[in-house]
């Protein structure tokens, strides 16, 4: 009896401690799941809040925000639409912002439109809104040093903001008819924008009247601009409309007369002219300066002369558009100085410099006595 009790208290302890280190053993496994090292990719801590803002995503933050409604605000970049009739305000983050807005509110210096600098941020408010206010809003740091600030470039925030109005397809224009330069050398555009991005617009020439293809290579359409003429040429002279439609009435635009340039951009081209090259004492002086240019480019006339702020002197200034056939347009612009009962001190060279935008050129004519 003694032998089996000792036989069976072996045998139980064989099993006891097999299974302590089976148990030992999982332990120790599952310790060395967790702590082994392998090459298992690791997903990157994705940072939150103010982090991400300020992570090397390699482009500027915008400083713009719309203020909606109960205290909401949204961050501003690319385009935006909004309802005409809602009142607007933007702020900019800085404690001295600068400002650009649609050229019609600074035009008609608007009253709807207040800017207002506060300590932390900048406010633009515009109130009653309309589909006339569709464009671009923009806004910058100023970096000053004593009184003189410059455009802080790299964090200009611009957004261009369409007010929508089924009543008004197209941006107000404030003429009914308008004037548009073809030049060879460069686009031109016809600019029949548009208040919303998701209108359908058709380019219709009157006479003959025919829909103008748009393939988006010779011709393209943007809403922000309007229909891009890439390589205008004398074919596309005549007078042009815009036709939009958008679930419902279509609507029409301004007229647009597309006028070839001939003349190409530089410094002007200007000629003189006497009345004549001798005069006699009593007589008047008459001598013309004559620019011929691009329609739309405006020259400045100065000129340098005998008995300059000692005598009296008349100029005249004027410019006009002519047809110089195949639908080619110049602007000429003269300016005639006049000088009354001339006197020995009027005798000498008469020097006009005219300027634009491109350089200056200087002509003289001389006048002497006989």
């Amino acid at each position: 009896m003694k032998f089996w009790i000792i036989v069976t208290l072996i045998v139980l302890g064989e099993v006891l401690q097999n299974a302590l280190c089976q148990q030992h053993k999982r332990t120790k496994e599952a310790g060395d799941n967790r702590i082994r090292p392998g090459n298992k990719r690791m997903k990157p801590r994705v940072p939150k809040g103010k982090d991400r803002e300020s992570g090397f995503s390699g482009k500027s933050q915008s400083i713009m925000t719309r203020v909606l409604d109960k205290g909401r605000f949204l961050k501003l970049s690319g385009s935006y639409i909004s309802n005409s009739g809602e009142s607007l305000e933007l702020r900019c983050k800085g404690s001295q912002i600068g400002w650009a807005y649609p050229v019609y509110l600074d035009t008609f210096k608007d009253s709807r439109l207040s800017i207002k600098q506060h300590d932390k941020y900048s406010q633009l408010l515009l109130s009653g809104t309309s589909a006339a206010d569709t464009g671009e809003f923009s806004c910058w740091p100023l970096l000053c040093d004593g009184s003189e600030c410059n455009k802080d470039v790299d964090k200009t925030t611009t957004t261009y903001i369409y007010f929508t109005d089924k009543e008004e397809l197209f941006v107000p224009s404030t003429s009914y008819f308008e004037i548009v330069y073809l030049r060879p050398d460069r686009p031109s555009i016809i600019p029949c924008r548009v208040t919303s991005p998701a209108v359908k617009v058709a380019l219709h020439m009157e006479v003959p009247p025919q829909e103008i293809p748009v393939d988006g290579d010779q011709i393209s359409f943007d809403p922000k601009e309007g229909f891009i003429m890439h390589k205008p040429g004398p074919e596309h002279r005549g007078v042009f409309y815009c036709k939009a439609s958008l679930r419902g009435t279509p609507q029409m635009s301004v007229k647009y007369q597309l006028l070839y340039v001939e003349v190409p951009s530089g410094p002007p081209s200007v000629t003189i002219e006497a009345s004549s090259s001798r005069v006699m004492g009593g007589d008047n002086i008459n001598v013309t300066c004559t620019v011929l240019g691009e329609p739309e480019v405006e020259v400045d006339f100065t000129w340098t002369y005998p008995g300059q702020d000692q005598r009296p002197v008349i100029i005249k200034e004027a410019w006009r558009l002519i047809n110089r056939g195949m639908g080619h347009t110049t602007r000429i612009s003269q300016s005639v100085i006049t000088v009354e009962d001339a006197e020995t001190i009027d005798f000498g060279n008469y020097v006009c410099t005219a300027k634009n935008l491109q350089g200056q050129t200087s002509v003289a004519a001389r006048v002497d006595s006989y």
